[in-house]
């Protein structure tokens, strides 16, 4: 029996034991206790006793450390990969197959299959097939407009048509003058009516409605500062009182009036006078232009007694049916008024188209 100094005093006694020390040497990582011999308390200078917490034992890994040799997914984890970047060589990583970014597939941004941005399939961006932006396919904008225009000119047709007729047109009547059903005369005249261009009496007939009034009084003003220079000189040349003469409603309404200024005597025409297009000079001159004649036309007494008139109708301005002439207490010379008025008429024609 062995007597060892213990540091802090006192002694402890340890018996020899031969085959824990046998069992020792044979195995260096075989703990005191192992070889069921009983360790002393409070042997903290034995060479022996039990490591301290946390230290590694010869020839056994440290508790949760295991190899990573033996035990690779326990290692340390894989490096993320840099955002954006692929780390496999995949076959889409090179575009080379759908949804690639520069392979010439379907879903490539240049492929030359249906989707890419510089096909010309269709679908493609300059494709020539339908669908396509710049196609000219059916049904198209242009397709559209020309439908558009189609309709727009049958309306205005049918308002050319009411104005023509003083008593009105029914429905069929203007859809045979047309050409077109009687369906398509209704769906014409519904917003015609709507914008009050035409109206509709008690028997169903078609007439012009008030909303032309407001527009020709509106252009009114442009065609009086057309013609007015022109008017002005036939009055002083003729010596007689010059008017431009419009259709409106079937009737010639005096629209211009110029008197001249040398004259001791000379007829006060009202502006805003209207007549019978079949009586007086210009009434007469607007007929004859529908009748593509251009020739000064004349008159007596017609419109009221002791008047002699002159006129000619104004050509070559679409939509406008007008003629020119002047009106005086005396008797005219036809020939030279005639062509005087012929001239203004040509010069009124020129401004206002």
């Amino acid at each position: 029996m062995d007597t060892a100094a213990r540091p802090g005093g006192g002694t402890t006694s340890r018996a020899a034991n031969p085959s824990t020390t046998a069992a020792r040497a044979e195995n260096p990582a075989l703990r005191p206790g192992d070889s069921g011999a009983a360790t002393p308390a409070g042997a903290g200078t034995d060479a022996d006793a039990s490591p301290p917490t946390g230290t590694r034992q010869a020839g056994r890994p440290a508790l949760g450390l295991e190899s990573r040799a033996e035990h690779p997914a326990a290692g340390a984890a894989k490096p993320a990969p840099r955002s954006g970047v692929r780390r496999d060589a995949g076959p889409a990583a090179a575009g080379a197959l759908p949804g690639g970014t520069a392979g010439a597939d379907p879903g490539g941004t240049t492929g030359a299959f249906p989707g890419g941005t510089t096909g010309a399939d269709p679908g493609g961006t300059t494709g020539a097939l339908p669908g396509a932006t710049t196609g000219a396919d059916p049904g198209g904008a242009t397709g559209r407009t020309g439908e558009s225009a189609q309709t727009l000119d049958r309306g205005l047709r049918l308002l050319h048509l009411v104005a023509e007729a003083p008593n009105g047109l029914t429905v069929t009547e203007a859809a045979n003058r047309l050409g077109i059903g009687r369906a398509a005369v209704y769906r014409l005249a519904v917003p015609l009516t709507g914008h009050g261009m035409l109206r509709r009496d008690e028997a169903g007939r078609l007439r012009l409605g008030a909303g032309l009034l407001h527009l020709a009084r509106r252009a009114q003003p442009l065609l009086a500062e057309g013609a007015l220079p022109a008017l002005r000189r036939l009055a002083e040349q003729a010596g007689a009182t010059a008017h431009l003469t419009v259709v409106e409603g079937g009737e010639g309404v005096a629209l211009v009036v110029v008197e001249p200024i040398w004259t001791s005597f000379h007829v006060a025409y009202r502006t805003g006078a209207r007549h019978p297009l079949d009586r007086g000079a210009a009434g007469r001159a607007i007929l004859a232009g529908r009748a593509g004649s251009a020739d000064p036309v004349s008159s007596s007494g017609e419109l009221q007694a002791g008047a002699y008139g002159v006129a000619a109708p104004v050509l070559g301005v679409p939509g406008l049916e007008a003629s020119v002439g002047v009106v005086a207490l005396a008797p005219l010379d036809v020939e030279t008024v005639g062509t005087q008025v012929r001239a203004a008429a040509t010069a009124i024609a020129t401004a206002l188209g």
